[in-house]
């Protein structure tokens, strides 16, 4: 499995029992929904490789309490501490339509209600404190912030995001 076919589930940050089970901090707003897991793919020395599940339960609502088949002592525990955990795309909840993930939007294309067409997301920096529309138009870089207010819509069907942005945000970019 490769990584790109996959999206980031969490980090197992500690273990739990002397039995070999782990914590895992989830990456998500919903951490029920990965309750009945029954694999996952753990990233070792930067191979992505599938871990079955023999019991898996929230734990003070934001951790997941995991244990793997055949990790049954602290030293095979020890041996994933601070692994990162994968699952491939296709486990990922449908959202609504206005709704997206980052890797689904790469391609779209931007258009401002004022400007017009403003070029293709080529990604999206989440880096910062408000995550940014990464976009190429004809070799120059536009950051538009991902703000609900500047998102008018977001039409999946025909791969186009609807933006506002406030005036002469673009043509900052464009005026050099």
């Amino acid at each position: 499995m490769q990584k790109d076919n996959c999206f980031y589930l969490g980090k197992i940050v500690k273990k739990y029992s002397f039995k070999g089970e782990l914590l895992i901090k989830l990456d998500t707003d919903e951490p029920e929904l990965y309750e009945n897991l029954e694999s996952v793919f753990v990233e070792l020395r930067n191979n992505l490789v599938p871990f079955f599940i023999s019991s898996c339960q929230l734990h003070k609502s934001e951790l997941l309490r995991i244990k793997f088949e055949d990790v049954d002592t602290e030293e095979d525990a020890d041996t994933l501490l601070k692994s990162d955990l994968y699952l491939p795309l296709e486990f990922l909840p449908k959202l609504e339509d206005d709704k997206f993930y980052f890797h689904e939007i790469i391609g779209f294309k931007v258009e401002d209600k004022s400007f017009g067409y403003v070029g293709d997301i080529k990604s999206v920096n989440d880096s910062t404190a408000q995550a940014l529309f990464e976009i190429d138009r004809n070799g120059i870089e536009i950051l538009i912030p991902m703000n609900d207010e500047f998102i008018l819509k977001v039409d999946k069907n025909n791969k186009t995001i609807f933006v506002e942005t406030p005036e002469g945000l673009i043509d900052l970019y464009l005026s050099e």
